[in-house]
């Protein structure tokens, strides 16, 4: 059966360290998931957030170009564990790893189009392009992949107004069927049942980072921190498993 790596957000930005990353890959290359599932928020693009104000304090010497480049570092950090491997696989002329490697962009990336949507002067000058996202089946921010029975989107929608689904429970009255989304710290874990009699499970988790968030405060930064692997994937049943990011960086 198909195990699934998935990913949560990792909120790459300027002045972070990521080598917690480069143990991720690590552990990804020991565990070899079938599929990786980049759940969005990958980059942070702190430069483009619309909760700061362009010459306020919190803006200051934020810029495009540095939160690019932060990505593309955090994502070096990530896959060079795989390159690597793939490479001495290419010499010995013995079989690669090759995972499906699927990312859902997230409102963080989607920054970019906003900010394309708002200043149509941008438009040519930045694109979510810039991301170093090349290696991945790509989804749009919002738009849902099902791989296995499983419903993946940085986070799923409610209402009129297109708010997000806030906790694992209200996913599976909601959606009906498997899923999982990033988007809010720490983790949300709902189960129900199909009229089948199948397993449904819903997961909500959005924190595989270290740093801490200035907004969420000395309590509200207290959260889970990791990823998870779903394994035995099957008509939307899977055996959920929390890696935390302590357990990575310790053993990978």
């Amino acid at each position: 059966m198909t195990k699934i790596l998935v990913l949560p957000d990792v909120q790459a930005k300027p002045g972070n360290d990521f080598s917690f990353l480069t143990s991720i890959g690590n552990y990804i290359l020991a565990k070899k998931p079938d599929v990786i599932v980049n759940i969005g928020d990958f980059a942070d693009m702190p430069s483009l957030s619309i909760h700061d104000h362009s010459g306020s304090k919190s803006m200051e010497g934020k810029r495009y170009k540095a939160d690019i480049w932060a990505a593309r570092e955090a994502m070096d950090a990530l896959l060079t564990p795989i390159y690597e491997y793939n490479k001495k696989q290419v010499k010995k002329k013995e079989k690669q790893y090759k995972p499906r490697m699927v990312l859902t962009l997230g409102n963080h990336e989607n920054r970019i189009d906003r900010a394309i949507n708002n200043d149509k002067k941008l438009e040519g000058l930045i694109s979510i392009d810039d991301l170093p996202y090349q290696d991945w089946q790509v989804y749009p921010f919002l738009e849902v992949v099902v791989i296995e029975g499983i419903a993946f989107s940085h986070y799923f929608v409610s209402g009129l107004m297109g708010r997000p689904v806030s906790t694992a429970q209200a996913l599976l009255t909601k959606m009906h069927m498997s899923c999982f989304a990033g988007h809010a710290q720490g983790r949300s874990i709902s189960y129900g049942r199909r009229a089948d009699g199948k397993e449904m499970t819903a997961i909500i988790c959005g924190s595989c980072y270290e740093h801490n968030e200035d907004y969420l405060g000395n309590q509200g930064n207290n959260h889970f921190r990791g990823l998870y692997v779903l394994h035995n994937c099957n008509d939307g049943t899977f055996d959920e498993m929390a890696v935390p990011l302590s357990y990575i960086k310790e053993h990978f």
